[in-house]
């Protein structure tokens, strides 16, 4: 039987009971689906549920064919090596124990000769060179990815299930992965909001509140159908405003033809021209008739009007956000950042950046890339004041906001509203909630706790309550800001990034978010080589 997997009419709750999602009907076979939709919408608690680690509230899920599970978060214990991710240390330590001479008879004759060879041709399809009993607690986060996903591959799944693999990825690693994934035949299900991986996907199947849509082909090919989605909801937004303008420009003419009637009516009344009794029951007929057209009338309306805001909800939806901001008011000669000569890290002792020197000018956009551990995040400390220098000179404009992954400039104990007022004390009742509507925290939205925002939802709140105000700040700090955002939220916050005409400087290996919020220069840590962007 060919490899699949087959959902039927599956539901799926969070532990305390709360619903993500109601008969979902999906068929997976050999192909590379990404999985997409907001953060919270169950996308993670789906592939527990193929699984088996996840019991639905009712529906099947059916799997034809073994699965390889890579999680976005794992616990790992400590004083793991490489080798046991695959499930080979004994029989690593066996083939060594074996080519010491130390083996017996009956142990040379478990011996798999041909181990460390599979294993270094894993490793190699994720483009990762390391020495097996390396231990895990030496490897950034980046690099076990990696040797998770060669220790999925080492198993040889039919179906690789895969919940944010490029997350924490520094670019050579993303394209491994990426390579990887193109070259792939058997079946895959990848969460993901890495645009330039979902290039590679057969289908992009999209989970809402409402279930699952599935649309074939890649990124650009989900793009391309929602765009026309979205001009169909906006050809029934005018057909239904026009629809209602109709109801409503009938309904005046109506009652002005009443009104003339009425008061045509009266006058001959008043003349004697009309005997009592018939005029009496004229004007009742009147009555009845107007009550029934009022009536009918009102009905129509109250449908019509249903349709607008169905429509308009709808284009709310599928519509990228778009904003407008005050502008900065930096000079484009004006000095941001200057580093001079500058040695530091954690241990003075080992500084991680030698001899650094960066000058940023004026609203310039420029992208800090580099191989894991070459000290991205902390040139950002030292440029922010929260690391001193080993050695050399730092020098920063004081009016600069930090956005760290955890958003940290946001108090997480009060609302979104109050972290605005926070921020920008001077700002009115009016001036707070119309530029945190611009970041689509409208009415009561904007009364969130910021403690129980989703990653996008908190990472947008920031955007709103920095640079939401009269004068943004002239400098704009990002540490990876696209991890952990669904792809709306990206969008959104690109959306925001592209209105903003002050200086950025962005740590990210996200090639589609630096290409589309506008960098023009590269500062490479890894041979530290300043250059423009073609």
């Amino acid at each position: 039987m060919p490899a699949s997997i087959i959902l039927s009419r599956l539901s799926l709750s969070t532990p305390d009971g709360r619903s993500l999602l109601s008969n979902l009907d999906l068929t997976f076979g050999t192909e590379r689906a990404g999985l997409v939709g907001r953060n919270g919408v169950g996308k993670t608690t789906l592939l527990a549920a193929i699984t088996g680690e996840q019991v639905p509230q009712s529906g099947r899920v059916v799997v034809n064919g073994t699965v390889g599970l890579l999680r976005q978060d794992a616990q790992l214990r400590a004083g793991l090596r490489v080798v046991d991710l695959f499930g080979a240390g004994a029989a690593l330590d066996l083939l060594h124990q074996a080519e010491r001479g130390d083996a017996s008879a009956e142990e040379l004759s478990e011996v798999d000769w041909t181990l460390e060879a599979r294993l270094a041709k894993a490793l190699g399809r994720v483009g990762f060179d390391i020495a097996t009993d390396t231990e895990l607690d030496r490897l950034s986060g980046g690099q076990v990815t990696r040797v998770r996903l060669a220790a999925l591959l080492f198993g040889e799944p039919d179906f690789l299930l895969l919940d944010e693999p490029t997350n924490n990825l520094d670019r050579d690693g993303r394209k491994a992965v990426i390579e990887l994934l193109a070259a792939w035949r058997g079946g895959a299900i990848v969460v993901s909001h890495d645009r330039a991986l979902l290039e590679t996907m057969d289908a992009i199947v999209e989970l809402t509140s409402l279930g699952a849509t599935r649309y074939g082909g890649n990124w650009s090919s989900y793009r391309a159908q929602k765009a026309i989605e979205l001009a169909a909801v906006r050809h029934d937004l005018a057909h239904a405003e026009k629809h209602l303008s109709e109801i409503d420009d009938k309904a005046q003419e109506v009652a002005e033809r009443k009104a003339r009637k009425d008061s045509g009516g009266k006058k001959k009344r008043a003349k004697g021209d009309i005997p009592r009794i018939l005029a009496g029951t004229r004007r009742d007929r009147s009555e009845d008739s107007g009550g029934k057209t009022a009536q009918i009338t009102e009905r129509r309306r109250v449908e019509a009007l249903d349709a607008v805001d169905a429509a308009r909800r709808r284009i709310e939806i599928l519509q990228p956000l778009s904003v407008k901001l005050p502008s900065t008011q930096l000079p484009a000669g004006r000095e941001v950042v200057w580093l001079d000569r500058v040695n530091g890290g954690y241990h003075p002792e080992r500084p991680v950046l030698r001899d650094l020197s960066l000058a940023i000018v004026g609203p310039e956009r420029v992208a800090i890339v580099g191989p894991n551990g070459s000290g991205k995040t902390t040139l950002l400390k030292l440029i922010a004041g929260e690391l001193r220098p080993v050695s050399g000179v730092v020098r920063v404009r004081p009016d600069f906001a930090l956005f760290d992954q955890k958003v940290s400039l946001l108090d997480p104990a009060v609302s979104i509203l109050d972290n605005f007022r926070r921020l920008n004390p001077r700002a009115g009742v009016n001036e707070c909630h119309a530029a945190l509507a611009r970041f689509m925290f409208r009415a009561d939205a904007a009364l969130q706790v910021v403690g129980g925002l989703s990653g996008g939802q908190l990472f947008r709140a920031g955007l709103a309550c920095v640079l939401g105000g009269s004068i943004p700040p002239s400098l704009l700090i990002l540490d990876e800001p696209t991890n952990h955002l669904d792809l709306e939220s990206i969008e959104a916050v690109e959306a925001g990034l592209r209105a903003y005409d002050g200086a950025l400087l962005v740590v990210s290996h996200d090639e589609t978010f630096l290409e589309a919020i506008g960098i023009t220069r590269r500062l490479d840590l890894g041979g530290q080589a300043d250059c423009s962007t073609p």
